[in-house]
């Protein structure tokens, strides 16, 4: 079975040839450092419409796409968080996924091997349905990653206890298996405060992750009343960097979705990282 795509015509275009030409747009003109381009581990990146956050996202895929490490990568873990509320609290796609530029294939046997490993997680194509937070990355991967193979969770429960037995589940299934992986959370920053407010909250959120401090990056996300959407996925990749020996993470680029509309007063916030 084939998940088709649902935001093609809304998140981002459409047509093929203006989904590439805005994709590469995006990664061409990121600017980052050569510290940006070590050998991260996991990374995070935005998940609005690529007119909002496009941008922001385009520093982690010029990043991903000049890290020694992709070429080495056998599949990549894309954890999103789920908007929609339906299926199960941790939600593993068991499907292949269709965007406009193609068909990108599951690894079937590490999706698998991911549930077969905790009762935590289950099989589940609902969560996946009308969720867009992991189908807007499929462009910017099928454009730096082409060839590899992927699996899909949706994070309906963020709590730690969940994100510390999906980082465990990925895990297992790579040892288990002897895969070499990238995971990419996907998450937005604080959403409808103003441009100052979200940055103020935003950045301290982005210290504790700079420091690898899950803990502290969760307590705050509650203690703040910060509205990232996908902490759970965040906290997942900062664990399995950790797990792999990571020391630190790197912001690459934070911006707001004022950029976009001139609208300072009501923004979304996003933020492009690595843990390294």
């Amino acid at each position: 079975m084939t998940r088709d795509y649902a935001f093609a015509g809304s998140f981002y275009p459409k047509a093929p040839n203006e989904i590439s030409g805005l994709v590469n747009a995006y990664i061409e003109k990121a600017r980052i450092t050569n510290a940006a381009t070590a050998e991260f581990i996991s990374c995070v990146a935005p998940h609005a419409g690529y007119v909002y956050s496009g941008s922001v996202a385009g520093y982690t895929y010029r990043a991903l796409s000049l890290n020694k490490k992709l070429g080495a990568a056998d599949t990549v873990v894309l954890v999103g968080p789920n908007h929609t509320g339906y299926g199960t609290p941790v939600s593993v796609s068991m499907e292949d996924w269709k965007t406009p530029l193609g068909v990108v294939r599951n690894d079937l046997d590490f999706s698998r091997a991911m549930v077969d490993s905790s009762d935590m997680l289950s099989e589940d194509e609902a969560a996946h349905a009308y969720e867009h937070s992991i189908e807007v990355q499929l462009p910017f991967l099928q454009t730096v990653a082409s060839g590899k193979r992927f699996a899909f969770v949706c994070m309906g429960d963020q709590s730690p206890d969940y994100s510390a037995a999906l980082t465990e589940a990925i895990t297992n299934a790579e040892k288990a298996l002897r895969r070499h992986v990238i995971v990419i959370a996907s998450s937005d920053f604080d959403h409808y405060e103003p441009a100052d407010v979200a940055r103020g909250k935003d950045m301290k959120l982005i210290e504790a992750l700079k420091v690898m401090d899950h803990a502290m990056f969760n307590r705050l996300v509650e203690e703040l009343d910060d509205s990232a959407c996908g902490f759970g996925p965040i906290t997942v990749a900062l664990l399995y960097a950790k797990a792999h020996g990571g020391k630190r993470g790197d912001l690459l680029r934070y911006s707001n979705s004022g950029e976009a509309t001139g609208d300072s007063s009501s923004v979304v916030a996003y933020a492009s990282m690595t843990f390294v």
